[in-house]
């Protein structure tokens, strides 16, 4: 079976790791900075970053830090993971679920337009499967009516907007480092902010509401990132852009040879990092899928079944919601393998697996 994802582990990470538990020190500590002030200089232009335990904690803490709360509106997508509106729900404040691009799965800044009021905090695009929303029409749309941008890159790592990199349009920009993602630090996220102010507040709410022990000033929060996550992760922040570059070659092989199913398009002056390599089977996509492992040994995923504003923990803030291009996306979507351990006798079997389904109409 081909796996569709596959983290990659070595030799440098293992040695990472080692390095850690040597010192003793293995809570949040200089392996934190050391990670925080990399990533800021490599993905985000130097913007202020902060360390947490998970992606979800970074999307949570960041509204918190932000000033969302009840009361508040936050427009987010669908077709998503839960997490999203979840973050938005945990502060008190209410997910308004939008419609997306049938092309890139992204926010529609037409229909985000639509459903701005006077309670509208924010807008949280999602960049999602590695493809940068429209940055360019939400950021219009943001300073049009005086709300702020909440970016969730948390599949995007180095994903660009005509030269501009995810995690640096909005006020608050959360990436995920779960092992499936595009690098990896075993479990953890990182939030880039716009200013020292709210990434001061997301460090107080992050460590039990204090910089120096036992001078808490606000309640706070233990979600802190270990040194150990850390350590691993900025190797992997170094492999990073080779691995990127690999996936896009990955992905440009399947799209030039596969036939008969919707490939994922790269809108021009984007860069696409291909986190998911995410197909359209318009007919049957669940026997395809099937037919993909049992038949051929190609593993793939559906991201995501269910739209969140169908979910039971969800579904009462979305009542009288109609999102067709969301029910639509739900039940065509299929991902295939791209990652960067993929060999080439590999990729010629996706691609013949696939094509073959198709011309049989499975």
């Amino acid at each position: 079976m081909i796996p569709v994802a596959k983290p990659r582990i070595g030799l440098r990470e293992r040695r990472a790791v080692d390095r850690v538990l040597r010192s003793g020190s293995l809570a949040q500590g200089p392996e934190v900075q050391a990670f925080e002030e990399e990533f800021s200089r490599t993905l985000v232009g130097g913007r202020p970053v902060v360390a947490v335990n998970s992606g979800t904690s970074g999307m949570h803490l960041g509204l918190l830090a932000a000033g969302v709360g009840p009361g508040d509106e936050v427009i987010v997508p669908s077709f998503t993971f839960a997490a999203t509106a979840n973050c938005v729900a945990l502060t008190g404040a209410t997910p308004v679920f939008c419609d997306i691009d049938p092309v890139t799965f992204t926010l529609d800044p037409v229909k985000v337009k639509e459903l701005i009021t006077s309670r509208t905090k924010a807008i949280m695009p999602v960049h999602l499967f590695g493809h940068a929303a429209d940055m360019v029409a939400l950021n219009e749309l943001a300073k049009e009516y005086g709300v702020a941008i909440f970016e969730d890159a948390a599949q995007a790592h180095g994903a660009e907007v005509h030269g501009q990199r995810v995690g640096t349009f909005g006020e608050v920009a959360m990436f995920s480092l779960y092992p499936t993602k595009n690098m990896t630090s075993g479990e953890g996220g990182m939030v880039a902010c716009a200013d020292e102010g709210i990434s001061r507040n997301l460090r107080l709410l992050r460590n039990q509401g204090m910089e120096k022990q036992y001078e808490n000033e606000i309640i706070g929060y233990n979600n802190r990132m270990t040194d150990i996550h850390a350590a691993i992760g900025r190797v992997q922040l170094t492999r990073l852009p080779q691995w990127t570059e690999i996936r896009r070659a990955n992905a440009q092989f399947l799209s030039a040879r596969i036939a008969g199913v919707v490939a994922p398009v790269e809108a021009p002056g984007y860069k696409h990092v291909y986190h998911q390599y995410t197909i359209r089977v318009e007919n049957d996509r669940d026997g395809f899928a099937k037919a993909l492992r049992e038949e051929w040994g190609v593993g793939c995923g559906v991201y995501y079944p269910i739209p969140n504003h169908t979910l039971p923990s969800l579904k009462g803030f979305a009542k009288n919601v109609d999102l067709p291009e969301t029910d639509r996306a739900a039940a065509e979507v299929l991902s295939l393998p791209v990652h960067p351990s993929l060999t080439s006798r590999e990729l010629r079997k996706i691609v013949k697996a696939v094509s073959s389904l198709a011309r049989a109409g499975t």
